[in-house]
């Protein structure tokens, strides 16, 4: 790990709204505080805490968060006021610093580097900025205040609920090494599994071993990265003007869903969702990925790298069932599946094509240049049309239009979701 004498301080703040939605909802009816509710229809989406201790949690189904918690309330949701509330937040950070990089409806990063010398250090910072969130919005955030943005993630993970860790850029590794792997981003719960098989449970544990050992277990790519992570080698800088480098969408249904119709038609919901996306940036995805996590909330991703880019709903579709159907003949093992998800990636302009011939070789809506596909594009971008006059429920497929939530999370929430990552 670096030395912290040559590298700077403690200037990224991690700003973490807790349990934001269920949060809101106690804002708008105090009558809930205290009692263990959850936020959502046919699955949770947020938990109050009085619920989390009862083992309920995100993503799960209503029916199993009944079974831990008999007296669990459930609130349908009021999603106008999400957006507002989160604005509020965020525009109570940009008082003490124009470096905000808004990657969620309920997180930030800052960079406070410039402003200690009008508001003092950055402990300071995070203490006041905490106490004028929670006195103007009525909201409690969690704040992780460290050198890195990994870092200052994790220490806001440490300080939930309601508090504020800072750490010092001489004691990182003291304050790493001996906290749950699972701490560092991108460390799921079927990664922490694999490496507690291999012996692996701290942080501290993964940062000591060799690169060769963690690419043979993770692969070249993840293995390396995660270590790099758990040493706290991250050179990201707080970002307010990125450009999105990815667009993705997923729906948690719960339970132990075992129906492959019903899988592939929320596949195609899904697509249409991105794509639709996509081209409103006109931009189109060079890489497709399906995430698939099962009914015990282990997940597997699997990803294909296209020939050309892109952006139809057809398109994505077919890349995202073949690679969901790899992922469940490969890691399914007797298991229904609780969430999917699509990812589209290396993104680049939505350019017209050359037409190409399609040889038999593959489907040809998979391939951007073919009449077919190119058809597809047209038929694609109409809809677009017709949904920004009269709304997306106007038009659509009809095997998506006719499923309903079918105990997916809300259209209004995926939205809210997805706010930041496209802009």
């Amino acid at each position: 790990m670096c030395d912290a004498s040559e590298v700077g301080d403690a200037s990224i703040l991690h700003v973490d709204l807790d349990a934001f939605y269920a949060s809101v909802e106690e804002r708008r009816d105090p009558t809930l505080r205290g009692l263990p509710f959850v936020v959502g229809g046919g699955v949770v989406l947020s938990p109050s805490y009085a619920a989390r201790r009862f083992g309920v949690r995100s993503g799960m189904g209503i029916r199993r968060a009944r079974e831990l918690c008999p007296r669990l309330v459930v609130v349908s949701g009021e999603f106008s006021e999400y957006a507002p509330a989160s604005e509020a937040v965020f525009e109570i950070c940009r008082r003490f610093t124009p470096l905000v990089e808004e990657v969620s409806i309920d997180e930030a990063y800052l960079d406070v580097s410039g402003a200690t010398h009008l508001f003092g250090t950055s402990d300071i910072i995070a203490r006041d900025l905490k106490a004028l969130v929670l006195e103007e919005t009525q909201l409690v955030v969690s704040i992780g205040v460290a050198r890195t943005k990994a870092l200052a993630k994790v220490a806001s993970q440490v300080a939930k609920p309601d508090g504020i860790v800072f750490v010092d850029p001489a004691r990182e590794s003291e304050f790493l090494n001996p906290l749950p792997v699972g701490l560092v981003w991108g460390i799921g719960p079927a990664t922490v599994e694999k490496l507690a098989r291999y012996g692996v449970e701290t942080v501290g544990e993964l940062a000591a071993l060799p690169n060769a050992t963690i690419a043979g277990w993770l692969g070249p790519g993840l293995g390396p990265q995660l270590r790099a992570l758990a040493r706290n080698v991250d050179a990201r800088r707080v970002n307010t003007t990125h450009r999105a480098r990815s667009v993705s969408s997923q729906a948690a249904f719960g339970g132990d869903n075992r129906d492959t119709a019903y899988w592939e038609r929320v596949l195609l919901s899904l697509a249409d969702r991105v794509s639709a996306r996509l081209r409103d940036k006109e931009r189109a995805a060079g890489t497709i990925t399906t995430r698939v996590r099962f009914a015990d909330l282990a997940a597997v991703t699997r990803s294909a790298t296209l020939n050309s880019r892109l952006a139809t709903t057809d398109g994505l579709f077919l890349v995202a069932r073949r690679l969901m159907y790899r992922a469940v003949e490969e890691a399914a093992d007797g298991r229904g599946l609780s969430l999917l998800a699509i990812g589209a990636s290396r993104l680049g302009p939505a350019v017209p094509q050359q037409l190409e011939f399609t040889l038999g070789i593959e489907h040809e809506l998979v391939r951007a240049g073919t009449a077919a596909s190119i058809q597809r594009f047209d038929l694609d971008r109409a809809i677009d049309g017709l949904r920004d006059r009269f709304g997306r429920d106007a038009v659509g497929r009809a095997s998506v239009q006719l499923m309903g939530d079918g105990g997916m999370v809300p259209e209004e929430f995926r939205k809210l979701a997805q706010k930041k990552e496209t802009g």
